[in-house]
């Protein structure tokens, strides 16, 4: 099966993102042609008005997924600055920041990253997140990038006959395949009463855009409904592997007080775990999202 196309809708895409003038309030630098922006101009410490916050998330709409640098933020102007998008998540299983709705993600040479692997946050919520806000703290010298992965992009370049064989068909998400592993059997039947495996569609369509998106991931979806098994998973690594196909991606250098905000919807994410045993220490915000459709 061919692996990737660039049809004229993403070209078009490009195009109208790179127009000049395209934003008043900041300047717009592509990471790559697919996806990503690194903005200048803006201090997200200051109040966003209503224009710059327009013009930001047309940006973010169109690239999916913006980096800003030289942000020196509180946690208190790190949730002010991600709540002009909705109201913030509590994770419910990982460690917290200085306030509840920051998870801290600190990593050292007594403590390995476990994030690479792509995924899209909370699928396995029955309302995911909506975005994400991510900052850093302390990076290595060296390695601790970040990928993103436009999966409206991943859509578009399957071959037609495996999205005629994917339309309409639901899977299944679920934390036990992944937070779930370090508890006890007490501990997951208690957390699965409170988060009971969610159903999504294999292909989700953005609530704004209307554009069709690929929402499987490695991490959090266990199954597709109504195949046999074998026939099941050997669709899911498939599809899950359209996120590796590097011409979808964007590839993050973080640097101390760099921010990216991203659009949970339609990306996947991959932290690599190429740094250790140095320390990298990251702050994240989520924004709650509604039920994929």
């Amino acid at each position: 099966m061919p692996r990737f196309t660039a049809g004229p809708a993403r070209l078009q895409r490009l195009g109208d993102g790179m127009q000049e003038g395209a934003f008043t309030r900041f300047t717009a630098v592509p990471v790559s042609p697919t996806i990503g922006a690194e903005l200048g101009g803006v201090d997200l410490r200051q109040p966003v008005d209503d224009e710059l916050f327009e013009e930001l998330h047309r940006a973010l709409l169109e690239w999916k997924v913006l980096f800003f640098r030289d942000q020196e933020l509180s946690s208190e102007q790190h949730v002010r600055f991600s709540r002009l998008w909705g109201e913030l998540e509590v994770h419910p299983f990982l460690a917290q920041g200085d306030v509840p709705e920051i998870v801290r993600f600190a990593k050292d040479d007594k403590t390995k990253a476990v994030e690479n692997v792509w995924h899209s946050d909370v699928s396995f919520r029955e309302s995911p997140s909506m975005g994400s806000v991510l900052r850093a703290l302390e990076v290595p010298a060296v390695g601790g990038d970040t990928i993103w992965v436009d999966m409206t992009a991943a859509y578009d370049g399957l071959p037609d006959q495996v999205k005629d064989r994917i339309d309409g068909m639901f899977a299944v998400h679920d934390f036990a395949q992944s937070y779930g592993l370090a508890m006890s059997p007490e501990e997951l039947a208690k957390a699965r009463q409170e988060l009971p495996p969610a159903r999504h569609p294999v292909v989700r369509t953005h609530p704004e855009t209307g554009r069709k998106i690929l929402y499987v991931n490695e991490i959090f979806t266990s199954h597709i409904e109504g195949l046999a098994p074998d026939e099941g998973e050997a669709l899911l690594v498939y599809l899950c592997g359209q996120a590796a196909i590097p011409e979808y991606q964007c590839r993050f250098r973080w640097r101390a007080n760099s921010v990216a905000l991203w659009d949970n919807r339609g990306t996947q994410h991959y932290a690599l775990s190429d740094y250790w045993p140095q320390r990298r220490v990251m702050e994240r915000s989520a924004i709650i999202g509604d039920k994929p459709f």
